[in-house]
């Protein structure tokens, strides 16, 4: 297996800050199927697609890469930089600590 697919496989750590939910979410594997995978939340769902915004969160800490494009409509280029993402749209490069945005 080479180093790229290793990264892809490995599995990540995701805390919310604001609970004591936990689960593992893969490199290859968007954080909300990971939450989904895991039953945990508290967090909502809807398209899967970034065009809804329903599971907008902050990432407080860890790497992670955006794989779908985020509607702007739901996510400011602001907001991005202070890690406010869809969590339908990216995947974990480290592990991570979210919370919901009040």
């Amino acid at each position: 297996m080479d180093e790229m697919s290793k990264e892809l496989t490995r599995l990540y750590h995701v805390r919310m800050l604001d609970s004591d939910v936990r689960f593992t979410c893969r490199g290859n594997e968007f954080v909300l199927d990971a939450m989904q995978r895991a039953r945990c939340g508290p967090v909502h769902f809807g398209c899967f697609g970034g065009g809804c915004g329903v599971c907008k969160m902050k990432i407080v800490s860890g790497e992670y890469h955006e794989e779908k494009k985020m509607s702007i409509a739901h996510v400011t280029p602001e907001e991005r930089k202070d890690g406010i993402v869809l969590l339908c749209c990216v995947k974990p490069r480290d592990n991570l600590t979210i919370t919901r945005i009040i």
